[in-house]
């Protein structure tokens, strides 16, 4: 039997990407069923969704973030019965023709979650010096939480099996900037985590939610307080919360 494949499409204010992104996924993945979750978007990328035709789109009533977005998808994916999922960004940044790098530990038994670095070979968009030091801060932080190396914690860019399907779509951190939390998430509740190469490009368009300093401050203060409680909280009875 053929895999059935979910790639979840968070969206906020993504109008300027989202046909590209669409596109993208079209050419390498035309199998896969694409799902763009709006998370209460104010521009055009609802319209543009629906006016495509290639999507599936659930519009959220009220802005609840990209981890609730996230969480929207993943249930969407489970109660539709998909073997796996992509969670892959709607800004551009990721490459539709490495989804099958991202998906291949999976096929192979290797991992439940795989994670697209941009960090193993530094090739393509490594982000700004700033947000570099925070990405390398929060791999350290992971690794005196988990006693793991996690070179991209902070990358979108991920993939699901089955199981790691099911645990994300009850536990998966619900705010604002939900990765790094569920690094340590998994990892603390036995899933195998890997890291594959990939490349990511500078965003196409719109604005990101931590182009002001304050943003980048809080970001950094939650981001930190949630992985130490992700880490220090009692494991799940069963990975799906069962």
């Amino acid at each position: 039997m053929a895999e059935r494949l979910c790639i979840i499409i968070p969206c906020h204010n993504e109008s300027a990407c989202i046909l590209n992104v669409l596109k993208d996924l079209r050419t390498f993945q035309p199998d896969a069923r694409f799902v763009v979750v709006n998370d209460c978007s104010t521009d055009d990328t609802a319209r543009l969704v629906a006016e495509d035709g290639s999507a599936v789109l659930l519009n959220l009533p009220v802005n609840l973030g990209v981890g609730a977005a996230v969480q929207t998808g993943f249930l969407y994916a489970l109660e539709n019965g998909f073997d796996c999922a992509v969670k892959f960004d709607g800004d551009g940044q990721h490459s539709a023709q490495t989804i099958d790098s991202l998906l291949e530990p999976l096929r192979n038994g290797e991992a439940d979650l795989v994670i697209g670095s941009r960090f193993l070979t530094h090739d393509g968009f490594q982000s700004t010096v700033l947000r570099r030091m925070g990405i390398s801060f929060f791999r350290l932080l992971c690794r005196l939480l988990t006693k793991r190396t996690i070179t991209d914690n902070t990358s979108g860019f991920r993939a699901y099996n089955h199981e790691a399907l099911a645990f994300a779509s009850v536990h998966y951190p619900s705010f604002d900037y939900p990765e790094p939390e569920e690094v340590v998430l998994m990892g603390r509740n036995g899933f195998r985590l890997k890291e594959v190469p990939i490349v990511m490009h500078e965003r196409k368009g719109g604005r990101s939610s931590l182009s002001s300093p304050v943003n980048s401050i809080y970001y950094m203060l939650k981001v930190s307080l949630a992985m130490v409680f992700a880490a220090i909280r009692p494991r799940f009875k069963g990975r799906a919360g069962k």
